[in-house]
């Protein structure tokens, strides 16, 4: 049997004021490819289908068409909901939807309620077991599911162990081989920005032996494909969702599961349709400098080391970098590195308009120039004859 696992979708987000629909039509172009180029079996959803609770209706569409081209292309699909998800919202229809193909787990009465397929076409091969948790908000769900501490860990191990008490009467009658979807973080991964932690402080990680002796773990949350043990894995967003994933490879795991539960993995990568690019260095280098002709057609960070602040710095960057999205300074060299006590400056400022050329050096690491004083001056000598006629 074979398995394509993903997560954190993420339908509907943008990327810095950009929308991304166009982009995860292209993803989802390449996904049902894969099904029908790769004979996938079933495709797993780790969470995070969507970027919002309520999403628009375009989104839902999108979503809607996706389901019927895996569909159509052979395999089922196997979704759990994530903390970006309403849970309710997305597993409306769910016992309508599996007719189709569809199966979603949303709700821990489902818990270990596994969605059950044939191992093999021999006899005796037993089944596929697959289960969702979807993602456990501990202060809501640790009275229904009968734990006194409200944390991820004890609801998590509670998922766990009743998954596991299915399978051991499920292997009375023969061989089960246990797949599991979980939206959370297991401890060994690595986050990245455009992560929202589901707890504060990092304690919302739960121990990596809760999954190991399943026959593979699909994991979602963290957006950066990863490894966590051989059969316990995070896939990764199949986007950039952060400039800090700049260096991502996007992709998905294909899973083969033998007649004996075990799992043979491999990469399947997806191709973005714009590259990201992080940038650095002074105005005239990132100009002029041929090492930069690459990133002139992606989505660009940057950051400007000037020792003093260029003026109208993101329309000149934007001749060349016609997509940058974030602009920081972060000034270099002899001038940047003088020390002004701002606070001292403003208690010997000589009169208003010494207080606002101060602000403006302070803001931007240089003084006004001789059109802006004058523009200062006039507008601080309108403001004293308003106040003079009152």
């Amino acid at each position: 049997m074979r398995l394509l696992h993903t997560s954190d979708w993420h339908l509907g987000r943008s990327f810095h004021g950009v929308g991304m629909l166009d982009a995860q039509r292209s993803f989802i172009d390449q996904l049902v490819s894969c099904v029908g180029s790769e004979a996938v079996d079933i495709v797993l959803i780790a969470g995070d289908v969507y970027d919002r609770a309520l999403p628009g209706l375009d989104v839902v569409k999108l979503l809607d068409e996706a389901l019927v081209r895996i569909t159509q292309a052979g395999a089922s699909v196997v979704l759990t909901s994530g903390n970006h998800d309403s849970a309710i919202r997305l597993g409306f229809a769910s016992r309508l939807m599996e007719q189709g193909g569809v199966h979603l787990r949303t709700r821990i009465e489902d818990l270990d309620v596994p969605v059950l397929l044939p191992a093999g076409t021999s006899e005796g091969s037993g089944h596929v077991a697959i289960y969702g948790i979807p993602y456990l908000e501990p202060r809501l769900v640790a009275e229904r599911l009968g734990v006194e501490t409200a944390s991820h860990f004890a609801v998590t191990k509670e998922a766990t162990d009743r998954i596991r008490r299915d399978v051991e009467r499920r292997r009375e009658s023969g061989p089960v081989h246990p797949v599991v979807l979980a939206h959370t973080f297991a401890s060994g991964g690595i986050t990245s920005d455009s992560e929202r932690d589901l707890s504060i402080g990092g304690l919302g990680a739960v121990p990596l032996d809760l999954f190991e002796d399943f026959s593979y773990t699909a994991l979602g949350h963290l957006h950066g494909r990863q490894e966590l043990a051989p059969n316990v894995r995070y896939s990764g967003s199949p986007l950039a969702y952060s400039f800090s994933e700049a260096k991502h490879r996007k992709g998905a795991w294909l899973v083969e599961l033998d007649n004996a539960g075990m799992c043979e993995v491999r990469e399947v990568l997806w191709e973005a349709p714009r590259s990201l690019a992080v940038l650095r260095g002074t105005l005239s280098e990132l100009l002029e400098s041929r090492d930069h002709a690459w990133a002139e057609s992606s989505f660009c960070q940057i950051t400007l080391t000037d020792a003093q602040r260029p003026t109208q710095a993101m329309e000149q960057l934007r001749t060349r970098f016609p997509d940058t999205l974030v602009l920081t300074f972060d000034p270099q060299g002899a001038a940047a590195q003088e020390e002004s006590n701002y606070s001292s400056r403003l208690a010997a400022a000589a009169d208003d308009l010494d207080v606002c050329c101060g602000f403006l050096e302070h803001v931007r690491g240089r003084g006004p120039e001789g059109t802006e004083e004058a523009a200062l001056r006039e507008a601080l000598e309108s403001v004293r004859l308003e106040e003079a006629e009152l």
